[in-house]
């Protein structure tokens, strides 16, 4: 089982370095699926997960100069606060009790479907905002909603562990449509890296972390999420994402189902 859970780290990192896609819609259903692994175990174990594959990101990133800071802060203002109220409510409800356990599967479902939209339609997206400056936001209603957004991010990656990765950086895309493609991946990364760090330490708290198999995926991803990196160009993009959307919307039906 050790050396299944570290291909499994492999085959997901490989799969986030070749698209982009964020982890958590790769790792937590598999975990839950194939593995059987509690729902809100698998959420509290790829957020810890998570928190520190995207630091290592944020880094290189800064480097780049590629983080729009105010952002970041913007988006900081809601899920922070979100994060530490879901946590609150795992932990009165009871994480670890089968009926809560029923509504994070659905709550995993739900949030890998928005990222099959935010796959298939973020570019669409994009250039419809580009080409209607009229309805772009602006000024104190784009602080308002990057607030509001960062707190619904917030409480759906808490819940989750899904929602940071192609979901925040679609949101990104409507409220900032003029960032670079680079600055969106930039400033997803940055403020996801706060946020799932006090949702992993929400869920060390509510003692659903299994360490031993966080680190036996850390060491297949690392080098997966390397690998992947540096073939990301020799792939076809469309036929990555299309595959990656199929696959996904059949693992919401399984969740569901």
């Amino acid at each position: 089982m050790t050396l299944t859970y570290v291909v499994s780290g492999f085959a997901v990192g490989m799969l986030v370095g070749l698209t982009g896609v964020g982890g958590g819609s790769l790792m937590t259903p598999l975990l839950t699926l194939l593995f059987g692994v509690n729902p809100a175990v698998a959420v509290g174990t790829d957020l810890a997960f998570a928190a520190t594959t995207k630091t290592a990101g944020t880094l290189a990133h800064r480097v780049r100069n590629t983080v729009h800071w105010d952002i970041v802060k913007r988006l900081c203002l809601g899920a922070l606060p979100a994060a530490v109220l879901a946590t609150i409510a795992l932990k009165y409800f009871g994480a670890l009790d089968k009926h809560i356990g029923q509504i994070i599967r659905y709550t995993i479902a739900f949030s890998v479907l928005l990222t099959v939209v935010a796959i298939i339609f973020r570019g669409r997206m994009q250039a419809w905002m580009n080409s209607h400056p009229d309805r772009q936001l602006h000024g104190r209603t784009q602080m308002i909603a990057t607030v509001v957004s960062g707190a619904a991010i917030g409480t759906l990656v808490t819940v989750s562990s899904i929602g940071a990765g192609a979901v925040g950086a679609t949101i990104l895309v409507l409220l900032y449509p003029k960032l670079k493609p680079a600055e969106i991946a930039g400033t997803d990364i940055a403020y996801a890296v706060p946020l799932t760090a006090i949702a992993a330490f929400g869920h060390w708290w509510l003692g659903s972390i299994n360490w031993e198999l966080l680190g036996m995926l850390l060491i297949g991803s690392l080098p997966g999420i390397t690998i992947g990196s540096l073939a990301a160009r020799a792939v076809p993009e469309k036929f990555l994402r299309g595959l990656l959307a199929t696959t996904l919307t059949g693992v919401a039906a399984k969740l569901v189902l």
